[in-house]
Order: C-alpha cells, then structure tokens, then sequence
C-alpha cells in the first residue's frame, strides 16, 4: 500500500510539474485586438482603423512634413519575438516600417523616435533593412548579417537566401517575424531570413525599449499593420 501511495504522489508532482511548466512556456498573444486601444500617438488623426488593420494614410488633403508613431502602451519590450502582417502602399517610392527598442524623444521636432527599426523602401533593390533610426542608419541591408565588434566596427557577411530575385512585394500582405535576444536581432520575411545583426558595441546596443509603428514624412501613401502578435521571452 505504501508503494501505491509513493507512485501516486510521485505521479501527481509529475503532472503539477507539468502544467506549471506549460505555464511557464512564453506564448504568443495578440496586442491588437481590432481597435486602437492600448496604442497612442501624439496625433492619433493620422491613425484609423481600416480593412480589419492600423491603418495611417498620406493625402494631397493632409500632408505631413514629419514622421507619426503609433506607441503601443504595454511597457518597454526586451527579449522577444514579434509576428506581424504589413503593407505599405503608394504609387511612389516611399519608405516606413516599425521602431522597436526605442524611445520617444524630443529633438528637433517633439515626439520623435530613435532606436532600432524595421525599414521598408518601395523601389529600392534592398527592399526591407534593420536600421538605426538617429544613430548608425543601415545595420543590415536585405541579404546581410552584420557583427558589431566592442568597438564598434562592422563585419559584414552574405544570407544567400535572401539576396537576389525578390521573393515578397511590399504592397502586398506579409508575415514579419522579429527575434530579439540579447544582442542578437533576427528578421525574417514570410518564414524566410532577410537580415541578421549582432550588436557588441556598448555605446550604441539597446536592450529594452518601446515598439511604435511609423507613418513616415512623404508624398501620399497608406501603411497598415495586423495580425500583430508578441511573445516576450
């Protein structure tokens, strides 16, 4: 009888230990839920709900001179990934993307951005970047992985895969999929490697920061983003 009773509780610290342990399993979880609640902007008249998406537009009827950011207002993000549908459509070669481990800052204009970004350019061979915003510029071109040494030189090498013919156009709907651990930052594009950056330099590394979605300054356009969900790690 009291070897029964030793396996039952052994089974049963099995199964605790089990459930807890799926608990403990960061998940995914969306930070969109339909509306703009839980995301902020200095001028939210920019940003509107559209096709089910954040959507912010340019127009002949109001035109902007400066860079818009939607800040999502769950705190800073450090280790994490982020899974998101994007577009950004116009009949001219513009740029946006999304800001993450950043900051909101005052400087030449109030309620501007710096820090790392996903960068996006229609009409350009390199497409989609991790990039710099006020501080290095380009860290990764598409196709690239970039090693940032202690003092701060870069060492460059080649994704094979994603140099080359284009697989993805930036008017249509696709999957971004950003991996942020420690120094390492990954981005993928539908399922596939673009770009790759390890980050050792300590005077320009960030570690923790807000994520905010850009409407840059430029002619007419509209971005939109979806599908937005976050696993912190």
């Amino acid at each position: 009888m009291r070897y029964v009773l030793s396996c039952l509780s052994l089974l049963m610290l099995i199964v605790v230990g089990t459930v807890h342990a799926e608990e403990a399993t960061p998940k995914f979880e969306s930070i969109f839920d339909g509306t703009l609640n839980g995301w902020e902007a200095a001028d939210m008249s920019f940003w509107s709900i559209e096709d089910e998406a954040i959507t912010a537009k340019i127009t002949e009827n109001k035109p902007t001179s400066r860079n818009h950011y939607l800040v999502w207002q769950g705190g800073k993000l450090g280790d994490f990934e982020l899974k998101m549908k994007h577009r950004i459509m116009s009949k001219d070669n513009v740029n946006g993307g999304f800001q993450f481990r950043s900051e909101m800052f005052d400087g030449e204009i109030p309620d501007d951005c710096r820090g790392y970004q996903v960068d996006n350019n229609l009409g350009t061979d390199w497409l989609v970047r991790l990039y710099d915003e006020f501080g290095r510029h380009t860290l990764a071109w598409r196709g690239q992985k970039t090693v940032f040494n202690e003092k701060g030189e870069r060492k460059e090498s080649v994704i094979d895969e994603a140099k080359g013919k284009l697989h993805f156009d930036l008017q249509q709907w696709h999957e971004y999929h950003l991996i942020c651990v420690g120094n390492h930052l990954t981005l993928k594009v539908d399922g596939k490697l673009v770009a790759e950056v390890i980050d050792n330099d300590p005077e320009q590394q960030d570690f923790s920061g807000i994520l905010a979605l850009q409407l840059h300054s430029g002619p007419p356009m509209v971005v939109q983003f979806k599908d937005i969900m976050l696993k912190k790690l």
